[in-house]
């Protein structure tokens, strides 16, 4: 193929390998795929689901770091996969559908056509395959678990997760993998695996996209360094998407001069459209941690070791959960052994993570050089709400994971508390080492947030294309103007799946 195609696809990611897939299935379309890392196929670090925390801070992740945090963990590597799938690689495949009122918020900021009864049909084209952890993999302790959660906290147990919308429950998880083989449901698994020799679609690996060049208002072709140090051009007819994530979106596009003309000149990047929103309203999904020693070991290990999850609505505010817990079957320690924590031995131990689902604390990404191999700076601004709503959700969900611990048959299994402590109960106290030892899910989002033309920081508006630059649009978790509820893999799928669509009606 020439290096000039109908669209360019940057990212062959969560959202971007099915945007190039689907619009391939035209086979006048011709698409180029970009893909910074290198292919999935064959790679059973990458592909069996069991592997997944191996790959954290491997080699094929871009391990961004967090920036000093005042009220938070400043040691935070936030994961970012560099391969086909992207994070749906590298991740635990959670498989959460969106909650309607998560899409209808969107709607209420201004993301108008994005409404549960617009794009809860995109869910159906989803290949899969996902379901309940299978009972094999299920771990003896986890039962006493999720009958602890029900006893204690009054939660509704064995819930089905995508059956509908729950306030509450406690059950083994919903996953994106095959249990015959162990594979995960990637977007590149479900997408591109069965078409790779498509002869409308090139999917170029080790491709990294440097800059996006914009000629009169409009983005014409991606300057691009491959693997070997070769410097190319590849051009657009139509347009070009990018599928690059909630980091690499952004920085690329500053790269490109597309952002807040203040922060490009004092790098010393020409500013091509000045667009403020570009890196601002940086959300996550913040979550602590509780670590219990076990009087025996738990068994053999689940199909990914967080194979359950519990949700709760404590302040009856909303219809939807406001408190969100994985449990871990592992000494999870990344934060409690740097200040001093014992680790137990493996299978000893259980934890709990009380997350926050919709965290109101909204940070920034922004570029620390003009230079490409310099990493952004990644600053989150945890637990700094000004009603200290955050930080309130962790006290309360270190507080009700110990009701679970203390309840039932799970209380036989637990020999005593690690980390915090017993001795740690005070409020203080408890948001104290709950902020000290945070974490994250891996869930930057939002970084080029979707939004009309009163909102002055959206970056792309609702058909997603990119305010003020023709011929190019966003599809992936950068465009969140708030954090679903549940882990956000799905609802990525969904956003490639309707990108398509209006990617189509803009270019017909």
């Amino acid at each position: 193929m020439a290096d000039d195609f109908d669209y360019v696809v940057v990212g062959g990611g969560t959202a971007g390998a099915i945007v190039a897939a689907r619009l391939t299935e035209d086979p006048s379309t011709t698409v180029c795929l970009l893909e910074w890392g290198q292919s999935d196929v064959g790679d059973d670090d990458v592909l069996l689901i069991r592997r997944w925390l191996g790959l954290l801070e491997g080699p094929i992740d871009l391990a961004y770091r967090t920036t000093l945090q005042p009220r938070g963990n400043a040691h935070i590597v936030h994961s970012r996969a560099k391969v086909l799938g992207g994070c749906s690689s590298h991740n635990t495949m959670i498989w959460f559908k969106p909650f309607p009122d998560d899409w209808n918020d969107w709607v209420s900021l201004g993301a108008a056509g994005w409404s549960n009864d617009e794009v809860d049909p995109y869910y159906d084209r989803i290949p899969g395959p996902h379901g309940i952890v299978e009972a094999k993999d299920r771990n003896p302790i986890l039962f006493d678990w999720i009958r602890a959660c029900g006893s204690a906290l009054g939660v509704t147990e064995n819930v089905d997760w995508n059956a509908a919308p729950y306030r509450d429950g406690a059950g083994f998880l919903d996953v994106g993998y095959n249990p015959a083989n162990g594979v995960r449901s990637s977007s590149s698994v479900m997408y591109l695996h069965g078409i790779m020799d498509r002869p409308n679609l090139s999917i170029q690996t080790g491709s990294r996209a440097m800059r996006v060049e914009t000629k009169g208002g409009r983005a014409v072709a991606v300057d691009v360094l491959r693997d070997s140090g070769v410097r190319d051009r590849v051009s657009a007819r139509k347009e070009i998407v990018l599928c690059a994530g909630s980091i690499d979106t952004p920085r690329l596009l500053n790269y490109s001069g597309i952002g807040r003309r203040a922060d490009l000149e004092r790098l010393g990047i020409d500013c091509v459209h000045d667009l403020p929103g570009v890196g601002e309203n940086l959300i996550d999904h913040p979550e602590s941690i509780i670590i219990w020693k076990l009087r025996k070991p738990m068994g053999p290990e689940g199909c990914m070791d967080a194979d359950c999850a519990l949700f709760v609505n404590r302040l009856g505010a909303d219809d939807r959960p406001d408190l969100m817990y994985h449990t871990y079957q592992m000494p999870f320690t990344f934060n409690t052994e740097r200040l001093g924590y014992e680790v137990p031995e493996d299978r000893w131990c259980i934890c709990m993570t009380p997350n926050i689902p919709r965290s109101r604390s909204k940070g920034r990404m922004y570029l620390l050089s003009k230079d490409p191999d310099i990493k952004p700076a990644l600053d989150f601004r945890y637990f700094t709400d000004e009603a200290g709503y955050d930080e309130q959700t962790i006290v309360d969900g270190l507080k009700l994971a110990r009701k679970v611990a203390a309840e039932g048959a799970l209380a036989d299994w637990i020999e005593r508390e690690i980390a915090p402590g017993p001795g740690v109960t005070s409020d203080s106290a408890l948001s104290e080492y709950g902020r000290a030892v945070h974490h994250t899910v891996y869930h930057p989002s939002g970084t080029c947030r979707m939004g009309d033309g009163g909102d002055d920081l959206a970056v792309v508006d609702p058909t997603l294309a990119v305010r003020g630059i023709a011929g190019l649009s966003i599809a992936d978790g950068s465009i969140f103007p708030e954090m679903p509820t549940v882990n956000p893999v799905v609802g990525t799928f969904m956003i490639g799946e309707r990108a398509v669509d209006l990617i189509r009606a803009r270019n017909s």
